[in-house]
């Protein structure tokens, strides 16, 4: 397995699919509601098979020029608890870097939480719920 951004209408279709099953269909969202208005200026990374099937997904936007922020970090459910995460955020933290940016912060799920401070997150706030059910916490690393 290995990292790409995805570039192909394929692979875009791929990786919006996966970030769909993993982070809207389980809560019942409608197909649609895994892109944001500002995916187009974001870098997106996509772990995948051999196969070129996606395994993980994760995007990384500068906010600021010293602030990166994460989202829609989604790995499929036969793949968690592997350490692919980890991967992903290597991956994006390095661009981030090479990018100029000296922090980066994300909105961690409630159930992400240790996961994120497992590999140097630490919570800033509690913030929202998604769908009135899903606890977000504003988590930030400093690069």
């Amino acid at each position: 397995m290995h990292i790409i951004e995805p570039a192909t209408p394929d692979e875009f279709e791929k990786y919006y699919h996966l970030r769909y099953l993993t982070l809207r269909q389980p809560w019942g969202q409608p197909e649609g509601s895994e892109r944001a208005p500002d995916d187009a200026t974001a870098i997106h990374a996509m772990l995948v098979e051999e196969n070129g099937d996606a395994i993980g997904v994760c995007r990384l936007h500068l906010q600021t020029p010293q602030e990166a922020q994460l989202r829609f970090m989604g790995i499929h459910e036969k793949y968690q608890g592997k350490g692919l995460g980890k991967l992903l955020l290597d991956y994006l933290e390095d661009k981030a870097r090479s990018m100029g940016a000296q922090t980066i912060v994300l909105q961690a799920r409630e159930k992400a939480v240790s996961f994120y401070e497992r590999n140097g997150y630490a919570i800033v706030e509690k913030t929202h719920l998604l769908f009135g059910t899903i606890q977000h916490y504003k988590m930030e690393k400093q690069l």
